[in-house]
């Protein structure tokens, strides 16, 4: 088992959030909160201005005219497809490197957490969910985890396969037993460290869920179902990507059916060359 506290240390290393992040999730959160609210809080960080700019005049939008201020993007996309922007930028840097210990390589972990954040988004508007950020945004983040631990699943990895295969335990439960924290633990640590809810915190900490899932936790079935319908289809696949367990109860507590999960694949395959253009540009 490794040193738990030079593990954590290693969270020091990865690019911290910016103040901005947290006033513009408040934003989001705050129902007479204004469009104006928004583009004063973003315009005044040059660096994520610009970043916000050149997402929303890439191709993926399509818009007619070229966008030159956080005011005009939020008049002509939306708080809502805004403050997505914003979550994508502050999670691009961290998570665009290789992750070695999970075969991962350069920028495949960042695309599978984009994807999923916006199949987790998909769902949660599908079902009615109030706080469709919150879900953006944990399913954007619930991986950063291996940021950190990546380094050392690669040092550990024949023993944590070992214990899969033998115990039939998985990926996530060898991680905890081989080196002393898994990756969703670790990664609701950072959530912590860098001052996100404690509703997000425990999303991240439990999206591969567990015997104390709750059924009325709809925010953290959206992002289940989404990390889960991404492996099968094929994205973010690594060497950890099949070792975990499915849970029905969930599917059945959100109300989809066999054919409405082969409908959202669909429908979700066929934007993926969209979303591919748009992580292009970050």
């Amino acid at each position: 088992m490794t040193d738990i506290a030079a593990i954590i240390k290693g969270i020091d290393k990865l690019k911290p959030i910016p103040q901005v992040t947290h006033k513009v999730m408040a934003i989001a959160g705050n129902t007479v909160s204004s469009a104006a609210d928004l583009a004063d809080v973003i315009q005044y960080d040059p660096a994520l201005t610009a970043n916000v700019l050149k997402l929303c005049n890439s191709a993926f939008f399509g818009l007619a005219r070229k966008i030159d201020s956080i005011h005009q993007a939020v008049a002509y996309l939306g708080m809502d497809q805004v403050v997505d922007m914003v979550m994508m930028n502050l999670g691009s840097e961290n998570l665009k490197r290789a992750q070695k210990g999970y075969d991962l390589r350069e920028g495949e972990l960042w695309k599978y957490s984009v994807l999923s954040a916006f199949m987790a988004k998909d769902i949660a508007e599908s079902k009615g969910l109030k706080d469709k950020h919150l879900v953006f945004t944990s399913a954007l983040l619930k991986d950063i985890g291996k940021a950190v631990l990546s380094k050392h699943v690669e040092n550990y990895f024949d023993e944590i396969e070992k214990a899969v295969k033998d115990k039939n335990i998985t990926f996530r439960d060898a991680e905890k037993l081989i080196i002393g924290i898994d990756h969703a633990e670790l990664g609701a640590i950072i959530a912590e460290k860098w001052n996100f809810s404690a509703r997000m915190v425990e999303i991240i900490r439990n999206h591969h869920l567990g015997t104390g899932w709750r059924e009325d936790d709809l925010e953290l079935a959206a992002v289940y179902v989404a990390d889960t319908l991404c492996m099968i289809m094929g994205i973010g696949v690594g060497s950890d990507g099949l070792a975990y367990r499915f849970h029905p109860k969930v599917m059945k507590r959100l109300q989809f059916s066999d054919t409405d999960i082969q409908i959202m694949m669909a429908s979700f395959g066929e934007r993926l060359h969209e979303i591919e253009g748009l992580l292009a540009e970050t």
